[in-house]
């Protein structure tokens, strides 16, 4: 079961260690309507959801899925890293490897091996 666009941006508030207080106060949204969000009674706009987010600083394919989960299309789009369109950033990276003292792993946002 996937979790609710209130849940997950209540656990984000979590993970940065904001109270609904705290955030309705940045965000300049009332701590009722923030509440009513996190516990799904009330269905943020798209709008709020990015506001929110923004304020949370929540990564952008967290927002597509926060987006998606309110029922709204993602926002943001997603692209995958393709190292032979990124000749500068590959070139960096075999730097920054080739020059490191110790062993080196390079991982995706999904934790896999690249």
């Amino acid at each position: 079961m996937t979790a609710t666009a209130g849940e997950q941006l209540r656990t984000w508030r979590q993970r940065r260690r904001y109270s609904q207080l705290q955030l309705s106060a940045a965000a300049e949204v009332s701590a009722k309507h923030l509440s009513y969000v996190e516990t799904g009674r009330s269905r943020p706009s798209p709008e709020m959801v990015v506001h929110l987010c923004e304020h949370l600083e929540v990564p952008v394919r967290a927002r597509n899925d926060i987006l998606v989960s309110a029922g709204h299309a993602p926002r943001f789009p997603e692209t995958l890293f393709d190292p032979t369109a990124h000749d500068d950033l590959a070139e960096l990276l075999r730097l920054v490897v080739d020059g490191h003292r110790y062993p080196v792993l390079a991982v995706d946002a999904a934790w896999n091996l690249l």
